[in-house]
């Protein structure tokens, strides 16, 4: 009897290992398909207890396929701080710190001048966006961090792997690990935030536009720490991302569970999430598809009024200018930012004016290899886990 129940634990394991991933990649389905996919979801949980079974499915789904499951040990972060710049009402500085021995993860921290005691800490990644000042170099980038800062939050801006300083040092977008290291670069980015003696860890934020969305909703879905997310113009239920970073690894489907974008972002439930969405892009059908699925997941935690949509039905894809003004008054809300000397009441606008932009070179990391620690990884490397 031992010998044929360990024959089927064998059989059961070879099966396990032998399925094919599944990748749900760009317009995997159509609109409608997205529909029904959401509806089948929703026959798996009509009260809080069978949410949460579900929300751990999920999650453990999403870990697994990134192969982050166990997650890695927390190695030391290293981290470093410099050059240090000085502006209204804000500072800038280069950082950088180890996501993994020898891996790092580049950006610029910006935190408020005048205040005292711990603040608030928010993650910025980004998007897909190229040319000489993609990425976090950005000027929509620079304008939302600086803007944040200015109302009392420490910000921390970072690269996608292959943009930005990990770009300028070598490093390739098509790594086959990017959705790997991007999303355990985040969950150290929470860490590094822990870090700072000025970052209240019950009050960290994220939001990120496009692949920066992704990475935010992926990042608060694995990762209980963040009290607040707002991903941009990404969550849909009929599209998966196209870039491999964000649907080439099988965290969406296997052989016993589907899911999609929009449950994903469904795990941050009951923390406050914003979802903003436009009409010229793939989030079209937020306020009526999306949205309504999200809502009914926080109404089991009694928790509908934190999960909100901000639509704009004739605004394209990006982070441009009233997407972050809607924003910016959900964050003042649930992370207790200080909006006076930001706020117009004349306009109900944030001004943003008084930001400086930077030049790309000023926010550098490091601007060469022989300027990194001699353990620092060869660009493109695989980069161990275990």
């Amino acid at each position: 009897m031992k010998r044929v129940l360990l024959s089927v634990v064998l059989i059961s394991i070879s099966c396990i290992a032998a399925e094919k991933p599944i990748l749900c990649v760009g317009k995997y389905h159509s609109e409608a398909e997205a529909v029904a996919q959401l509806k089948r979801m929703s026959a798996t949980h009509s009260n809080l207890t069978q949410w949460k079974a579900r929300a751990a499915a999920v999650r453990q789904q999403i870990l697994t396929g990134a192969n982050l499951n166990p997650l890695p040990k927390r190695t030391p972060l290293n981290s470093i701080i410099k050059n240090k710049r000085i502006y209204k009402g804000y500072t800038v500085e280069s950082a950088t710190f180890e996501a993994r021995p020898g891996y790092f993860v580049y950006g610029n921290l910006y935190r408020p001048l005048g205040r005292t005691g711990k603040r608030s800490g928010i993650l910025c990644p980004h998007g897909h966006a190229r040319g000489p000042e993609g990425g976090r170099l950005r000027s929509d980038q620079q304008n939302r961090c600086a803007t944040l800062a200015r109302m009392g939050a420490v910000v921390f801006s970072y690269d996608m792997i292959g943009f930005g300083d990990s770009e300028h040092l070598g490093w390739s977008h098509k790594h086959p690990q990017a959705l790997t290291l991007q999303t355990w670069s985040s969950i150290r980015a929470v860490d590094f935030m822990e870090t700072l003696s000025d970052v209240d860890e019950n009050k960290i934020g994220i939001t990120g536009c496009s692949g920066g969305g992704t990475q935010a909703f992926l990042l608060t879905a694995v990762d209980d720490r963040v009290a607040v997310s707002v991903p941009v113009v990404m969550v849909s239920a009929h599209f998966f991302g196209g870039c491999h970073c964000e649907s080439g690894m099988p965290i969406h489907k296997t052989s016993k569970l589907e899911t999609n974008n929009a449950e994903i972002a469904a795990l941050a439930a009951p923390r406050p999430l914003l979802l903003i969405s436009v009409g010229g892009d793939w989030t079209k059908n937020t306020p009526v598809v999306e949205y309504p699925y999200i809502r009914r997941v926080y109404n089991f935690f009694g928790k509908e009024s934190v999960a909100e949509n901000a639509h704009f039905p004739n605004q394209r894809h990006g982070y441009q200018y009233l997407k972050r003004q809607a924003m910016y008054p959900f964050m003042v809300k649930h992370l207790g930012l200080d909006r006076s000397g930001v706020y117009d009441k004349s306009t109900e606008l944030y001004d943003e004016s008084k930001n400086t932009i930077e030049k790309v070179t000023i926010m550098r990391t490091f601007n060469t290899l022989d300027e990194m620690p001699e353990h620092a990884l060869k660009p493109g490397a695989m980069v161990p886990f275990r």
